[in-house]
């Protein structure tokens, strides 16, 4: 069966390292460094902890020191751990170069995600356009999962246990996660119960559509197209929503070893 991202912690697990990887989540775009004191809060932990962890997470080279500001940034071998992941992903080499070919044919941009957390995280992302694009989406990207044709197509395709416990953390997490967003939540996954697809404007004049990619074996992703400067209608998305759910079929034929007809 294809495999829902779960993340359990604390069970059975090394529990310095699930703090130590706590303490590498908390830095996120847009910080360049964070102090003890900063990482305590973000990670819940105990201050003598984290100075602890910092310090082993420094030695191995993971974290950098930045003395002067009394502070840690990411160390240049995070980014060696995502490529390494990137470059040997059976995924990506399987469809990768497929997903640049419909790119250009269809002249849409188009994405790979899978969960991280309640987030979804971009593996692929290949954007078209004939001028320079004013949001630019790269790999290793995080975008909500509740907001997101992608979130919403991944939760269509996990099991219904999974999905509700999903839904319950996005209540917890944010008061933006009302019942009429939870709602429309639910009413993506039908759409991709019903037509394969969902079809999502959670920013201004960009329209996207997703699906699921639910193999035996795989963790479960989810495929996208997108079109910027657009303005949202039925036509539009069930345009863009029948390219897609022909390209993820074609996607799976790969995945599963077979030629694509």
């Amino acid at each position: 069966m294809a495999q829902a991202r779960r993340y359990a912690g604390g069970v059975d697990g090394n529990r310095s390292l699930e703090r130590g990887i706590e303490i590498l989540r908390a830095f996120r775009p847009g910080v360049d460094t964070l102090g003890n004191g900063e990482i305590a809060e973000r990670c819940g932990l105990p201050r003598s902890t984290v100075s602890r962890l910092t310090r082993t997470l420094v030695s191995s080279g993971m974290l950098d020191e930045v003395r002067h500001q009394r502070a840690y940034r990411l160390a240049a071998s995070v980014i060696s751990i995502g490529h390494a992941m990137r470059t040997g992903s059976p995924v990506l080499n399987a469809i990768g170069p497929t997903m640049r070919a419909e790119s250009a044919k269809r002249r849409l941009n188009v994405g790979l995600a899978t969960a991280d957390r309640t987030m979804m995280v971009y593996l692929e992302s290949i954007r078209y356009s004939p001028r320079a694009a004013l949001r630019n989406v790269v790999a290793g990207q995080q975008v909500p999962m509740e907001l997101t044709s992608l979130g919403r197509a991944y939760l269509a395709g996990i099991a219904e246990t999974e999905r509700e416990r999903l839904l319950k953390q996005f209540r917890r997490r944010s008061a933006a996660a009302t019942k009429a967003l939870l709602a429309d939540v639910r009413r993506s996954i039908s759409s991709v119960e019903r037509e394969g697809y969902c079809a999502v404007s959670w920013q201004p004049a960009v329209l996207a559509v997703a699906t699921p990619i639910v193999l035996d074996g795989l963790p479960v992703y989810a495929l996208n197209m997108s079109l910027q400067n657009v303005d949202r209608s039925d036509a539009l998305a069930s345009e863009m929503g029948a390219y897609l759910n022909a390209f993820a079929a074609k996607c799976k034929e790969v995945l599963a070893g077979r030629e694509p007809e």
